[in-house]
């Protein structure tokens, strides 16, 4: 059965926005906020799609995700994606593109990856404008309740899409006087701002503007905080995010509806798609699928302690994405020989797969293990990961949807389907993994034993320090959002499986008042990537006829 794109404003009339969009060419389009007061036209079974962590040898959870809605589709089911936007950080560094791959992508693939509509340009744009007028006050010797900001405390910094080792830290404000004050800064990736974080958690003009306005840049000489608010930034920086806060509309490949909107990466932020996103994907579809960043441990954990929690909403399943190389690579393959038959490789790295299938127990939600199927998989090994997952009460299916589209994830699509439609009633009760009203402190540790299985956590004597301040200014019962290594349970990206007994070093916290948590960051985990030794971006090329090749993981 073959495919064509549809036009983007048939894709909005079958989900009843075609009153609501704005076009941005053939494509896509941007969605008025006002649709999120239309009523609710399907079930809203929300489907959670996460992962185990990933490896060089690749898991493939946005190819999953899509494949999963092409299936449901091909069943005749009114399934709407909710995904995350690119950023050119990794498009251009090791990741490659962020929309799918294969025959399970989004459409259309090179704007998305490039520069889609504009919103992480405008993201950026306002972070920076934030930056500007931080050294402005400063050069300018502006007083807040009389008091100067302190520029040896300056705790906001400037943003960029891309990944960049030389800006992390730096020196800026030199040639003289009219050139600002000679200061140390860093520069994040944009997807790390909390600018990013902010617009992935905003419902409304009116609640983007709240939350932009307590943003925290630095203290007064007398150690009172210092807010975008009290700068007077907040307003404009509202302004520049006016349109980028309006979700985006694609399709699959296949011509089913894609809701990509927002980026925050899962390592340093909560790695999900924008709660505008979700909200329509629930309000508009039987069967709701999002996507969380990297593992469960991260993009899964925030989803379901952060972004569900604020918003009130709990998953129906939980869909773990793995492949059989991957799972060898945690039972200590080396990545170039990922491919080959290893039963005692995958079945030390089946533990690893265990702890996530213990995580979704936890949180008492029903498990469906999607396993990337690759040509050369054996069904002995499948066998293997199939019977872990049945001994956790989980149920394994197979996806081909890279080589065969929504045909190739019919499979995962019906398992699926049987666990969310089990039942007419509410889905099952929210868990979590620590309470709001428990000590910054307590949280953290709970998280880490209960959802990486560390034996404890290990504060340094400035992260006690930066947690005492962030509760002293409104951060007692905020959420936590971890930033660690996305390579591993642990902090230390060199340790894959399921390491025992180890320690989780925190040794800085972050407080993003206006995300409305607080950042714990552990290991050596920075918020600004570096490019590997041979960058993505060498295989991207312009084509004479316009089209760029090298950005698809099929190119």
């Amino acid at each position: 059965m073959e495919f064509a794109p549809r036009p983007i404003t048939d894709v909005a009339k079958e989900l009843g926005l075609e009153e609501h969009i704005d076009l941005y060419g053939k494509g896509k389009a941007k969605i008025d906020l006002a649709a999120m007061k239309l009523p609710a036209r399907g079930k809203g079974r929300l489907i959670l799609v996460t992962a185990i962590n990933p490896t060089p040898a690749g898991e493939g959870k946005t190819t999953t995700s899509i494949a999963l809605a092409m299936g449901l589709r091909r069943m005749g089911k009114n399934a709407v994606l909710a995904l995350r936007e690119p950023s050119l950080g990794p498009v251009f560094g090791v990741k490659g593109g962020g929309t799918g791959g294969g025959k399970a992508s989004l459409t259309p693939a090179e704007d998305i990856n490039l520069h889609f509509t504009g919103d992480i340009h405008a993201i950026t744009s306002a972070h920076n404008l934030l930056s500007a007028m931080i050294d402005n006050a400063l050069h300018f010797r502006e007083t807040f309740d009389g008091d100067e900001l302190d520029s040896r405390v300056i705790t906001w910094g400037r943003a960029l899409d891309m990944n960049d080792r030389a800006l992390r830290r730096g020196m800026i404000g030199l040639g003289g006087k009219a050139n600002g004050r000679p200061r140390e800064e860093r520069f994040d990736i944009t997807a790390a701002s909390e600018v990013m974080a902010i617009m992935a958690l905003a419902t409304s003009y009116e609640d983007l503007e709240r939350r932009l306005s307590r943003i925290v840049v630095g203290n007064t000489y007398s150690g009172k905080p210092v807010t975008a608010g009290a700068l007077g930034a907040s307003s404009a920086m509202a302004a520049v995010l006016r349109d980028a806060l309006k979700p985006n509309l694609v399709q699959t490949l296949e011509g089913g509806p894609a809701i990509v909107h927002c980026g925050p990466f899962a390592n340093i932020a909560h790695g999900c798609n924008s709660v505008l996103a979700t909200d329509l994907a629930i309000k508009l579809g039987d069967y709701a699928i999002t996507e969380a960043g990297f593992g469960f441990d991260l993009g899964g954990e925030k989803f379901l302690d952060l972004k569900a929690r604020m918003m009130g909403v709990w998953p129906r399943a939980i869909v773990l994405v793995a492949t059989l190389r991957a799972l060898k690579m945690h039972g200590g393959a080396p990545v170039k020989d990922a491919g080959l038959p290893n039963k005692i490789a995958l079945e030390q790295g089946i533990s690893h797969l265990e702890k996530h299938l213990e995580n979704a127990q936890f949180y008492g939600l029903p498990c469906v293990v999607a396993i990337n199927v690759f040509p050369n998989d054996t069904d002995e090994e499948l066998a293997l990961v199939e019977e872990a997952a049945k001994k956790r009460n989980a149920r394994l299916a197979r996806s081909e949807g890279f080589s065969k589209g929504g045909e190739g994830s019919l499979a995962l699509a019906k398992v699926v389907s049987e666990i969310v439609d089990a039942t007419d009633d509410a889905p099952p009760k929210a868990k979590y993994s620590y309470e709001l009203d428990e000590p910054a402190v307590e949280k953290i540790r709970h998280l880490a034993q209960r959802v990486y299985g560390a034996k404890d956590v290990v504060f340094t004597a400035s992260a006690l320090k930066d947690i005492e301040r962030a509760e002293s200014i409104g951060g007692k019962e905020l959420p936590i959002c971890m930033a660690k290594t996305q390579l591993s349970l642990t902090d230390d990206p060199k340790i894959p499986g399921r390491p025992k007994d180890f320690l989780i070093t925190v040794r800085e916290v972050r407080l993003s008042a206006g995300a409305g948590f607080l950042v714990p960051l552990t290991g050596e985990m920075m918020t600004m990537p570096g490019l590997p030794k041979v960058p993505a971006a060498k295989n991207v090329k312009l084509m004479p006829d316009g089209r760029i090749k090298g950005l698809m993981q099929n190119d």
